[in-house]
């Protein structure tokens, strides 16, 4: 368990001392979710270079651009561990485009959850059973939704701790992470890329933009996909 004192501690506590106290205070169980963005790649590189007993996972939707496919080889290849990679059913994504249509998701925003939803959520849902504590690469200026987010909460509807040990992080505060530890990025972020999703529903956006506002870009929405409700 963590406690007001334990989570008082984290918030004093550096991205890594807080990986590294978490690591010790929960024996097994502790999972970290990335999407190859930039902020996931500063924790994938903590845990690995630490050698810190986390499981790293993925989710491949089968809409990603090609470039997280190469990251994700580089990854494997330099550090040595693989990242488990988790799909959607296939009997979910079958009925899904077969009734609605292969870009169904362009056409309104619940066909666009549905799509989330069975392509994110439920993979991600299997790949959080059993665990204790959900790392993610979560920043409060990322979105309005995310701003008042605290650095470690219990989540009840999957009843485990969410750890979000950039949370109080700037975007200045990654890059200088990714460069002065030769962090390898997806190559997607010099274009414009920031906030980087299913190909189909990522655009680059222009000087000033929110970083979440190239995420499903032709919808007026919160810009969440449903991993992260609160």
């Amino acid at each position: 368990m963590i406690s007001k004192e334990d989570a008082d501690t984290l918030k004093q506590l550096s991205a890594e001392e807080g990986l590294k106290f978490i690591s010790t205070k929960f024996s097994e169980g502790i999972v970290f979710s990335t999407s190859l963005g930039q902020e996931d790649q500063v924790i994938t590189d903590i845990i690995f270079k630490n050698q810190l007993p986390i499981k790293v996972f993925t989710l491949d939707t089968g809409r990603l651009f090609y470039e997280h496919y190469e990251l994700l080889s580089q990854n494997n290849s330099r550090y040595k561990i693989k990242t488990e990679v988790y799909f959607p059913e296939s009997s979910d994504v079958e009925k899904y485009v077969n009734e609605k249509g292969i870009n169904a998701f362009y056409h309104s925003i619940e066909n666009r959850k549905e799509c989330c939803f069975i392509r994110k959520v439920k993979p991600l849902n299997r790949a959080l059973e059993n665990a204790t504590v959900w790392i993610t690469g979560l920043r409060s200026e990322q979105s309005e939704n995310r701003e008042n987010m605290p650095i470690i909460e219990w989540d009840d509807e999957r009843k485990l701790f969410k750890y979000n040990p950039l949370i109080h992080w700037d975007y200045q505060e990654v890059l200088e992470y990714l460069k002065e530890n030769k962090v390898q990025e997806l190559s997607l972020h010099k274009k414009g890329f920031i906030s980087v999703g299913c190909q189909p529903c990522t655009r680059a956006i222009e000087p000033g933009e929110n970083p979440r506002a190239g995420r499903w870009w032709w919808e007026s929405s919160h810009k969440e996909c449903g991993l992260h409700t609160h």
